[in-house]
């Protein structure tokens, strides 16, 4: 009988729970909830307070029941007395719960706890006398999730568009219950509106949640960070997880742009490859529209941002502007330059080629060069430097002005800019002999030969031949010439006396030179000696001799005048008191008549005797 009353008691008490009245005498309490993490042990404690009218205690009847929803109905999972207890059957918790009771208090302890466990537990205690009491737990699983997943748009957000565009998506998995996801921008919280949250539940019971982040995006963001945070509840609090940050492209037009020549470095000359290159802060950086200044209306050939000019030449110059083509076409957002192309001519010389100028005049030569810059002339001839400046005067020209003049034209402040022109200088003139005298005397023994030298100089060069009256026995030996002086030199046997004619003409003029030579006996020459030793008192000797036989050449003269008487024996003695030598002894005849003669004889008698003397005897 005991056991068909515990067997239906169940139903009974059910029964009972709804119809019977409550306890008039007594307490009954517990947790409202009980916090507990998944897969932990959950113990939720049922206490009460009942005795009889002695204050005994009464015989209690403790169920335990489980409310699936809270709409459904209670499913028993536990009863039992003093005497016996009983964990039902066929349950979600026929192996997984332990009941101990005694007469102040009921404990279930739930093992292993399941996301199905998150639900109201029901403590029944019926007495006898009383009647039956009835409280309530709510069970509260939780289940933190797995670290949230951002991932970031791998597209650009354009800061142009006029809806928000997403920027990044947070997923969080394997979490109850649902947990709550906040976006962040550089660590601060941005307004729930920005996030949209498609929350889901797997069939085991988990939640996920995938939020999107839709942002207009503004300029600054693209260095900005976005992250997300999710927050989700456990026992006895709130925790939350950072996920990674992400940075995103942020697409924005140019507000500012850089223009700049790229080449060449320094000046730009005509005939230079000029490339100019701009550059905007958008992003991405803009391909650009080139033009000129002064003629916007025409767009430049350009590639993306590189205008390249080539070859450039002095209408080149001027102002170049460039606009990106990422900007509003109203927005006044451009760069600019200005590039001036530097020139210099070629070097203009009057007179021009070649001029002809007559020796003795003056000459003004220029040589100018059109520039942009100023210049700096120099003259040179025979590559030496001749003067300075544009302005070149030759006064009193001679043949040695003849020549090439060459003139450079150099910008000091751009050497790479110069320029060249030449005049060629001639100078004309008639034949001017070299030398002073135009008429030569000359004397030369007969026999010799002579050489006659005639130079002349002169433009054309003169031309030179020869006349020679009085010996056919010449010739030439020398000929030679440069640009405006020649030279001939004939050799001449003299013969008899010669009158030699050097004739020299050009186009302009004609001169002649004369030499004229007088032919003189030869004179036969002693066998020369070569003196001895003692040379010098030789010398003496003769010297005496000469002045002896000069003065009875006197004294000759005398006595055939008659101015000297003549001597006893017809002959006059001269006895030199002074001499140291030999005695010398000249005789003297008249040469006029035939039986006149004057023999001279030098008579060395004793050149070691002491009374050495010179006589001179004179005979008619």
């Amino acid at each position: 009988m005991a056991f068909l009353h515990r067997t239906f008691l169940p139903l009974f008490l059910h029964f009972c729970l709804f119809n019977c009245s409550a306890w008039t005498k007594g307490e009954l309490t517990t947790q409202e909830t009980v916090e507990v993490y998944l897969g932990d042990s959950a113990q939720i404690l049922c206490q009460y307070n009942v005795t009889d009218g002695n204050n005994q205690p009464s015989d209690l009847f403790v169920q335990w029941f489980v409310r699936p929803d809270i709409t459904g109905s209670l499913e028993p999972i536990f009863y039992g007395d003093d005497k016996g207890q009983e964990v039902l059957d066929n349950t979600d918790y026929s192996d997984r719960i332990n009941v101990t009771l005694d007469y102040q208090e009921t404990q279930l302890t739930i093992q292993n706890v399941q996301l199905s466990d998150n639900r109201q537990f029901i403590c029944h205690v019926q007495e006898k006398v009383f009647g039956f009491a009835v409280v309530t737990t709510d069970l509260r699983v939780f289940a933190p999730p797995d670290a949230p997943v951002i991932k970031g748009v791998m597209t650009g957000i354009s800061v142009t568009n006029e809806m928000p565009s997403k920027v990044a998506s947070c997923e969080v998995r394997n979490s109850f219950p649902e947990p709550n996801i906040t976006w962040y921008k550089n660590s601060m919280p941005l307004m729930s509106s920005a996030g949209h949250a498609n929350v889901s539940r797997d069939p085991r019971g988990f939640f996920s949640v995938q939020s999107t982040l839709e942002y207009k995006a503004v300029r600054e963001d693209e260095d900005a960070y976005f992250s997300c945070e999710v927050s989700f509840f456990v026992p006895g609090g709130v925790r939350t997880l950072e996920s990674n940050s992400v940075n995103i492209t942020v697409y924005y037009p140019s507000t500012k742009v850089e223009m700049w020549r790229e080449s060449p470095q320094g000046l730009v000359k005509e005939g230079d490859t000029v490339e100019l290159r701009c550059h905007g802060d958008g992003n991405p950086p803009p391909s650009f529209i080139f033009h000129r200044k002064q003629d916007q209306d025409v767009d430049l050939e350009s590639s993306g941002h590189v205008l390249i000019l080539s070859p450039v030449s002095r209408n080149h110059s001027g102002i170049y502007q460039c606009r990106p083509l990422d900007s509003d076409e109203y927005a006044d957002v451009k760069g600019e330059i200005q590039l001036p192309v530097h020139y210099l001519d070629p070097a203009v010389v009057v007179p021009k080629d070649s001029e002809v100028m007559l020796k003795g005049e003056d000459l003004t030569a220029t040589c100018n060069a059109l520039s942009s810059l100023k210049t700096h002339t120099v003259w040179y001839k025979d590559g030496k430097q001749v003067g300075t400046g544009n302005t070149l005067h030759l006064q009193d020209a001679t043949y040695g002005t003849t020549g090439q003049y060459h003139c450079e034209v150099s910008a000091p402040s751009f050497p790479a800019l110069h320029s060249s022109g030449s005049v060629h200088i001639i100078v004309r003139g008639g034949p001017q002999l070299v030398g002073e005298d135009q008429e030569v005397q000359l004397e030369e023994a007969i026999g010799r030969m002579v050489n006659l030298s005639c130079e002349a100089e002169g433009s054309p060069l003169p031309s030179i031949s020869w006349n020679i009256i009085g010996t056919q026995n010449w010739k030439e030996v020398v000929r030679k010439s440069n640009e405006y002086v020649a030279q001939s030199v004939v050799s001449v046997n003299v013969t008899s006396d010669i009158r030699a004619l050097c004739n020299v003409c050009n186009d302009v003029g004609t001169e002649v030179k004369a030499f004229n030579i007088k032919a003189i006996p030869s004179v036969t020459t002693p066998a020369p000696f070569t003196p001895a030793k003692g040379s010098g008192v030789i010398i003496v000797v003769i010297i005496l001799c000469l002045l002896l036989l000069a003065i009875s050449s006197v004294l000759y003269f005398l006595y055939r005048k008659g101015i000297i008487p003549p001597g006893r024996s017809g002959n006059l003695d001269i006895i030199s008191e002074e001499t140291a030598i030999n005695d010398i002894v000249i005789e003297m005849k008249n040469i006029e008549d035939n039986e006149e003669s004057v023999d001279l004889m030098l008579i060395n008698r004793d050149r070691n005797g002491p009374d050495d003397q010179l006589a001179i005897v004179v005979d008619e």
